[in-house]
Formats: structure tokens, C-alpha cells, sequence
């Protein structure tokens, strides 16, 4: 298994490297392109929440075995303001700022196991996981 990698999330450009950085990583771990640029993706949204949100945070990858098999771990964390309604934050248009509200249902959907946990004024941390 491919070590850890641990992804400081501060500006757009740390963003972009994340997403390219996390596709890198998923191909390097024998995902097939399709899967890979869905892990890629789920890394830049979560990355592009930390830096709006939280205006900085980090983001760890790893490969984990299961029942399913091989996947990756994803995990986004921050010491933001957190996120008062987990529930409605998970509804595709909901949106406390703004924007289309589409980036935690997208991440949800793309990824097969998908966790939020939020504390308001403590941050929020991601967990989600793609099986090979």
C-alpha cells in the first residue's frame, strides 16, 4: 500500500494541487481513470469548502482495505465555523452562501461511503471512500 499523503489546503493554488495530486494518487493506487478523476473531484470540492469556509484546513488520502475490498479514504478537516444543519447542508441547492449548493451532495454521490461531521464554532471533517 502507497503511504499516507497529507494535503495542506491554504490558498486556490494549494486547492488545485490537491485535486491533481489526489487523481495521481488514485491512478498510482490501480483505480481505472473514470474512478480516479471522481476522487480527484471529490478532493477539489472539499478543498474549495475548506478555503470559503474555513479559509484553511488540510486533506489526507490513504488506501484502506474492507469489506469491499481496496479503496481510498478521503478525509477533509478544518477548524471553521462547522455547519449548524448537517441535514439541509446534504440537499442538493442548499447553500448558506450563495453558491449552487451542489459540492457535499456531489462529493456524496460520487464517492461509495460518505460521512459529515460538524461541530458549529469547532470546524467539520469529511470522511468518504471510494472502493476499487
Amino acid at each position: 500500500m502507497m503511504a499516507k499523503r497529507r494535503l495542506s489546503i491554504r490558498d486556490e493554488a494549494d486547492a488545485r494541487r490537491a485535486a491533481l495530486e489526489a487523481t495521481r494518487y488514485a491512478l498510482d493506487a490501480g483505480f481505472a481513470e473514470a474512478p480516479g478523476r471522481m476522487i480527484g473531484t471529490a478532493v477539489s470540492e472539499l478543498a474549495r469548502n475548506i478555503l470559503k469556509y474555513a479559509h484553511a484546513g488540510e486533506i489526507r488520502l490513504q488506501q484502506v482495505q474492507g469489506r469491499k475490498g481496496r479503496g481510498i479514504e478521503i478525509e477533509a478537516r478544518d477548524q471553521g465555523p462547522g455547519i449548524a444543519d448537517t441535514e439541509a447542508a446534504m440537499q442538493d441547492h442548499f447553500s448558506s452562501s450563495g453558491t449552487l449548493g451542489l459540492g457535499l451532495p456531489g462529493v456524496r454521490r460520487m464517492m461509495d461511503e460518505f460521512e459529515l461531521d460538524s461541530t458549529p464554532g469547532e470546524g467539520t471533517r469529511v470522511t468518504a471512500v471510494k472502493w476499487k
